[in-house]
């Protein structure tokens, strides 16, 4: 984790964030991501490991607890702080919940209201919209709120949330023009960063949530998922924007 947060550190970002909050089995039962919260002394200990090593502000996202017997979030919350972490962030979930289920953020809240806890909270979990954000946001008393799921696929959501809440006004949704130029540029930054077999395959998953709601999208898919060749695909994505023209778009 020290040499994580070392290579962490020198892409120069604004903070350094540990991951305490992934369910996965292959993670959680190895005693990473959420398993920590099984040994909070190791927890504890590894942060404040991180905070030393790193001058970036140090983050936290994690999750109530593994399961709904061992809720101890609170002490999470303190234990951390007292480290010197400068934010956390909290899923409202137990690991054994994995995404299931609603997330409960009285348990948030609470941590927001301790006396003896200063540093920002965050929650996080089941925020879908911009009206569910600022509901959240003023019920729970949370300083800020953290989108998973949500954006996959929506990258608009983060502007949608930002206009509500600053000015109570719901922009429009994204044109399928949008969804094509994102999806294109998506594809070019995994291209890029990965080559062209390995962007073009992790690529696959995100065609369906980026054109989420177009009817009768299901060939166009089929075709995307099974091209290997970048200017093909980049040639489909223009034949959905013609074929789809005018379509009407459920978000």
């Amino acid at each position: 984790m020290r040499e994580a947060a070392a290579i962490a550190e020198a892409a120069d970002p604004e903070i350094v964030d540990i991951n305490y909050g992934c369910p996965v089995k292959k993670v959680a039962c190895k005693g990473a991501g959420a398993g920590i919260l099984q040994d909070l002394p190791k927890m504890q200990e590894m942060t404040a490991e991180i905070v030393k090593r790193v001058n970036k502000p140090e983050t936290v996202k994690t999750r109530l607890g593994w399961d709904d017997d061992s809720i101890k979030i609170v002490e999470v919350a303190k234990r951390l702080q007292d480290v010197g972490i400068q934010a956390l962030t909290i899923h409202g979930r137990t690991r054994k919940q994995m995404y299931k289920g609603e997330a409960n953020w009285e348990y948030i809240a609470e941590v927001k209201n301790q006396q003896d806890i200063h540093i920002p909270i965050f929650g996080n979990g089941d925020i879908d919209s911009p009206q569910k954000a600022k509901l959240y946001r003023e019920k729970y008393g949370v300083d800020g709120i953290m989108i998973g799921r949500a954006a996959i696929g929506y990258p608009w959501i983060f502007n949608e949330i930002k206009s509500y809440l600053n000015d109570g006004e719901l922009i429009d949704p994204p044109t399928l023009e949008d969804r094509i130029a994102i999806t294109k540029k998506h594809l070019d930054f995994s291209i890029e960063w990965k080559g062209d077999r390995k962007g073009i395959f992790e690529m696959r998953r995100h065609y369906t949530n980026y054109f989420r709601g177009i009817p009768h999208f299901k060939p166009y898919r089929t075709r995307l998922v099974e091209s290997d060749d970048p200017q093909e695909i980049f040639q489909i994505l223009e034949e959905i924007g013609d074929v789809f023209a005018g379509a009407s778009l459920q978000v």
